[in-house]
């Protein structure tokens, strides 16, 4: 059992921030999997949302439901992450100061990202975007 569902996302558009995860969440739910996951599942898809809306031009999440885990890529054009690491700094932001006096930009979405994720991976290139990959597993 394999499913798989696409969403895009436009960058600026914080209204429409959050229509990926609300969608996987209500088709977790669903499957019945279990209520613990899915909040991990949708913070981290909800995280990686606004930071599209918030960096970059546009972008896409694509999610493949299995029977134990599911896999989600978060693709984007924009400027990219200079500097993966230091992103992943909690607290650590480039984010616009209109972003943050709409109260995103804080500089948790990749950490939370992280802490709520099994696997993850973050490719970046400079004027072109990022591609964040993630998996989670669940029973």
């Amino acid at each position: 059992m394999a499913l798989e569902l696409e969403f895009k996302i436009t960058g600026g558009d914080f209204s429409n921030a959050g229509k990926a995860s609300s969608q996987i969440k209500k088709v977790l739910k669903q499957l019945n999997i279990d209520a613990k996951s899915i909040k991990r599942i949708v913070v981290a898809v909800y995280e990686a949302e606004v930071n599209v809306a918030a960096h970059a031009w546009e972008g896409e999440v694509k999610a493949t439901v299995g029977e134990n885990d599911i896999q989600i890529v978060v693709s984007d054009r924009g400027p990219g992450i200079e500097n993966i690491e230091r992103a992943m700094q909690p607290g650590f932001s480039t984010a616009s100061k209109e972003v943050r006096e709409m109260g995103f930009g804080a500089g948790m979405g990749l950490s939370n990202i992280q802490k709520n994720t099994d696997e993850l991976n973050i490719e970046s290139h400079a004027g072109e975007g990022t591609i964040v990959t993630f998996r989670c597993f669940y029973s």
